[in-house]
């Protein structure tokens, strides 16, 4: 039976995770308390304990704005754990399996980014998971690193939870419509990776960086109004958000800067292993399903 390490289990995505891997595999999930990021020490010493067949690192610092006022603990959790995992893992001979993010890309492109474009992260956040990449590279095991995007779950925070916060809120929100990306639910990309997980023996021969997120791609202002308009729907109301206004990254300003175009391309992980998600719609429908949304009287017009 395989053995797996699971690492950040409390996060959106290692929740998922820890749900889906808990049967038929043999699963050690861990949280802060069993292997500290912040420790190479603690690293080393729940891997050789464990002595997994695979790695799967959910785990990351992903306050994108606070990463500005706390550059080196994001280092520490994102640039350097990333490596000490990679040595570990080929030490036991295991496969590691860690997810990155497309902010390493400066988002100056007009088409959707491919793995092989050369990255040039805008913010802290960006630059840590790039070094997080480089370090699991030079180590020299096997390893497949999955660039996601946007992701959200029932777990707080993330855009799809504040939108629908806000919206019961506020009569008018202003949301940036020149930033691009592909809304990815937890859930989905559990799933998906359970199915990379299955074809480990190819992964160890096909190492290397994935883009893997929801299929397609959307502004952050039309995300927005397809969170209402789907949320309207299942609720069946026909009323019951907030006037949506477009505006631009420089009209709302933030620690962090955004890449503007973050879209990539996910053929690379299709051809080599045959796996996509569902298209970004069809992920938020699910999502805003599954956790049976009921909405205030409407404080706007809708």
């Amino acid at each position: 039976m395989t053995h797996i390490l699971l690492a950040g289990r409390t996060g959106q995505v290692g929740r998922e995770l820890e749900r889906l891997l808990s049967r038929g595999v043999r699963l050690a999930a861990l949280g802060r308390q069993k292997m500290d990021l912040c420790s190479p020490d603690s690293i080393r010493k729940a891997v050789r304990g464990i002595s997994p067949d695979i790695i799967v690192n959910a785990a990351a610092y992903t306050a994108v704005d606070k990463a500005e006022s706390e550059p080196e603990l994001a280092m520490q959790v994102n640039g350097v754990a990333p490596g000490v995992l990679a040595e570990e893992a080929k030490r036991v001979n295991a496969l590691l399996v860690h997810y990155s993010t497309d902010y390493i890309f400066d988002g100056v492109h007009a088409e959707p980014y491919v793995e092989e474009d050369v990255p040039n992260p805008r913010n802290t956040y960006g630059k840590t998971k790039l070094e997080g990449e480089r370090a699991i590279a030079a180590a020299g095991g096997a390893y497949l690193i999955l660039r996601t995007s946007w992701i959200y779950s029932a777990q707080p925070p993330n855009f799809v939870l504040t939108m629908l916060k806000l919206g019961r809120e506020k009569k008018e929100l202003a949301v940036v419509d020149d930033q691009v990306g592909s809304p990815t639910w937890a859930r989905a990309l559990a799933e998906a990776t359970t199915e990379l997980l299955r074809q480990s023996d190819r992964a160890r021969q096909a190492s290397g960086v994935y883009h893997f997120s929801a299929q397609g791609y959307t502004s952050r202002f039309n995300f927005a109004k397809r969170i209402f308009e789907v949320a309207r729907e299942i609720s069946h109301t026909a009323t019951g958000s907030p006037v949506l206004r477009p505006i631009t990254t420089a009209e709302y300003p933030l620690p962090a800067a955004r890449p503007l175009n973050a879209a990539t391309s996910k053929e690379k992980i299709r051809r080599v292993f045959g796996v996509e998600m569902p298209e970004w719609e069809d992920q938020l429908r699910g999502f805003l399903k599954e956790i049976q949304l009921q909405f205030l009287p409407p404080q706007g017009k809708g």
